[in-house]
């Protein structure tokens, strides 16, 4: 079967801005309300709760003209919090959601503003890459502003010292993926003379998010993005391609020889992380470019003489990375706090200023002096980088902002520069995901069900208790609980859409 693999935007801003309300003209985005002097909002806690009143929060009150009144929910809870807050009626006027099936089901139900037709009035909003929206949209219509992400950031962080002590290259095929695993697991690249070092750690989550490895691999050898589409709009799940397939096969090989980590069905993702930090492991392979100049920092305190580097994924053709959706998550607008269209763009005006150069630069940079200084050519350096991660990293992760849009250029690091450019760079090797702004029913409420049979299957074959007969029946058992009627209403949503 051949597929269409979406390796650019498929959507024009012009389209996305077409869906939806109609008539709203261009009247005063910046209407007053009764209460537009506060906006009360909701956000994902990463890292401690800054203290009310601090000078990031201060600074970004200043350009906006706002106070921000913050709601901070754990990330250990958040999803369970937002459905009690939905359910309830208590919301902010703006509120950071995931684009999980729960989420999409509110926005169904009428309870949140389309903004779609409203975002040619916000240049910051509107200059920003289509898929950026197309991948959040609902029913082809758009109902909140992401949290920018680099799309094209998928890339392996490896140990270059032991690949150049093993000779070894970026693994290009599933013999290389393996060999690489063998020499790392057996020929002791640290020199300590033991058995102790694996090539990647596989995680209990393995199989979830955008940046799983087992899709990863399989996209680089020419797989699909978890969905692939062929040119009749025909879907099929990745996990019954050959490219796939092979990948899963040669995990299982790997497990059976020892060469992974055993432990995988219970090893939480935050602590595979600390095994890359830690020295154990050569590669992270859930990770972005600009994760390499923070796994240096962290692997130099642990072992100085370490070399970490970045790589995007390469296969027989190529770069060819897994795309990513663009987003950590998205700000809505819940209809039962803003009470009109008036109130709904003084709020868009809002976050349109969140991205001019001032408040770019402050959630990007810090603030001047403290965080970072500028140079004589009109750059940026950091000069406090960890007191940044602790002041502003919880502003930078929820609001609005791209590095390299209204921010001055910041001297960093070769690895750090390298991990930035890739970012960039890689955008036009990302293969789309087709399903990412898909609607079905089933999946809406049956699908972490759906997931899991799949999940609990494949591990199970990783680890030997299924065999090739196994994994078939558990595929055919999965089409008859839902899959079968979940690929027929990803194909009439992905032929409404594409009319």
């Amino acid at each position: 079967m051949k597929f269409v693999v979406k390796q650019s935007a498929c959507w024009t801003l012009t389209a996305i801005l077409a869906f939806g309300l109609t008539g709203c003209g261009n009247s005063d985005q910046g209407a007053a309300t009764a209460d537009s002097s506060t906006v009360r909002i909701s956000l994902m806690q990463v890292g401690d709760i800054p203290k009310t009143g601090n000078d990031i929060e201060t600074g970004l009150e200043k350009h906006i003209g706002k106070d921000l009144d913050i709601q901070w929910i754990p990330s250990s809870a958040f999803n369970d919090k937002v459905n009690v807050m939905i359910a309830s009626g208590n919301l902010p006027h703006i509120m950071r959601l995931n684009y999980i099936p729960t989420t999409v089901g509110a926005i169904r139900s009428d309870q949140f503003w389309e903004i779609g037709p409203y975002l040619k009035d916000y240049p910051n909003l509107s200059a920003q890459d289509p898929e950026y929206y197309s991948n959040i949209t609902v029913d082809g219509k758009l109902y909140g502003i992401p949290n920018f992400r680099d799309i094209g950031r998928a890339a392996i962080v490896y140990r270059k010292d032991w690949f150049d002590t093993l000779k070894l290259g970026v693994p290009k095929s599933v013999d290389d993926w393996y060999n690489a695993a063998k020499a790392i697991a057996t020929q002791d690249p640290d020199g300590n003379g033991k058995n102790d070092t694996y090539a990647f750690p596989l995680f209990k989550t393995y199989t979830e998010g955008s940046q799983a490895p087992l899709t990863r691999i399989a996209v680089s050898l020419g797989g699909v993005n978890r969905w692939g589409v062929d040119n009749s709009g025909k879907f099929t799940p990745e996990f019954i391609t050959p490219q796939y397939t092979e990948v899963l096969q040669m995990m299982h090989r790997l497990y059976a020889e020892k060469l992974i980590n055993a432990d995988f069905p219970s090893l939480d993702s935050t602590e595979a992380d600390k095994m890359m930090a830690s020295g154990r492991i050569g590669m992270k392979l859930n990770g972005v470019a600009t994760n390499g100049k923070s796994t240096q920092q962290l692997l130099t305190a642990a072992v100085p003489d370490g070399v970490v580097d970045i790589s995007p994924f390469i296969g027989p053709e190529g770069i060819r990375i897994a795309g990513e959706p663009g987003n950590f998550g998205f700000l809505a607008f819940p209809k039962a706090t803003v009470q009109d269209e008036a109130q709904l763009k003084d709020l868009l005006s809002t976050l349109d200023k969140l991205m001019d150069e001032p408040t770019s630069t402050l959630q990007l940079r810090g603030i001047e002096n403290k965080h970072y200084k500028k140079t004589a050519d009109g750059k940026t350096e950091f000069i406090d980088f960890d007191g940044y991660q602790r002041d502003v990293k919880p502003y930078r992760d929820n609001l609005l902002n791209i590095e390299g849009y209204n921010v001055p250029e910041l001297i960093d690091t070769e690895l750090g520069t390298k991990g930035v450019k890739l970012s960039k760079d890689d955008r036009k090797y990302a293969v789309s995901n087709p399903a990412y702004n898909l609607v079905s029913d089933i999946y809406t409420e049956r699908g972490q069900e759906l997931d899991q049979m799949i999940s609990d299957a494949q591990t199970k074959y990783i680890m030997g208790e299924l065999d090739d007969a196994g994994w078939q029946q558990a595929i055919t058992s999965w089409r008859t609980a839902g899959g079968d009627q979940l690929i027929k209403e990803y194909e009439e949503a992905y032929a409404k859409l594409n009319k």
